[in-house]
């Protein structure tokens, strides 16, 4: 029986990942932590600010963040201190927060860090990076779309397809949305969309002359990040202590 902890268990992510843990028959949702008490699915919801003691009471065998960034590194922080295993899905980490990170969790506990737990969105990563190794003469151009609330942008996932670019072709210029008289050149266009309830839209042009490719996903529910962030809590409990991916989780 995998016991579970949720933080940022009152949220929207929290609350679809409590229901699919409390659902499953081989894993036990043990609490949560938020920024106010509460409960989740008859379980405890204490304040982050108590969360080092109740990682010491409840002895979870893993902790499933979905937060903000500056909370997830405090989260990340404690749950490694107390031989916790993670998996975090939050994103908008800067530069000094990874190493922060990473210096927590490398040789201490194992953990699944991910800009997107989607099985399709993972594919869909290996997809665009296989068109990039063919199609790299192309102009490209990526787009993502996401409800008016998501506070970053472009979102991590649009990060990880910017990584992807980058590996596959080198470190293009990339233009953030254009306005006036702006000739294309060999950049890399990056565009945000922010409106209404959309779950997450990502797609990636490639156009050539008298053709395009567009690779795409589109997500219509985001029971697809929390069932993959569960699906990666019962693969990450007893793995070797470092950071792994969604990649890894999959087999890809």
């Amino acid at each position: 029986m995998v016991k579970v902890v949720v933080s940022g268990a009152l949220g929207r992510m929290g609350t679809n990942i409590g229901r699919i843990v409390d659902a499953a028959p081989d894993m036990e949702l043990v609490g949560g932590i938020d920024v106010r008490e509460g409960t989740l699915f008859g379980a405890e919801v204490v304040p982050a600010a108590k969360i080092d003691a109740f990682l010491k009471e409840k002895r979870p065998d893993v902790l499933i963040d979905f937060t903000v960034a500056a909370a997830a590194v405090e989260n990340i922080k404690a749950a490694a201190a107390n031989g916790v295993a993670l998996v975090v899905g939050t994103t908008g980490f800067s530069p000094e927060q990874r190493a922060t990170i990473a210096s927590a969790v490398e040789g201490t506990v194992p953990a699944v860090i991910s800009s997107n737990f989607s099985v399709g969105v993972n594919i869909f990563w290996k997809l665009v990076r296989e068109a990039a190794r063919e199609l790299g003469d192309y102009d490209i151009e990526v787009t993502e779309a996401h409800h008016r609330y998501k506070k970053d942008a472009p979102s991590g996932t649009a990060k990880t397809i910017l990584e992807i670019l980058d590996q596959e072709l080198g470190g293009r210029e990339k233009v953030y949305g254009r306005v006036g008289e702006t000739e294309r050149k060999g950049e890399i266009g990056v565009h945000v969309i922010r409106g209404g309830d959309i779950v997450g839209d990502h797609s990636v042009l490639f156009a050539g002359n008298f053709e395009c490719i567009e690779v795409s996903h589109r997500a219509y529910d985001r029971a697809v990040f929390a069932q993959g962030a569960v699906r990666a809590a019962r693969w990450v409990v007893g793995r070797e202590p470092r950071i792994y991916g969604m990649q890894d989780v999959l087999g890809l």
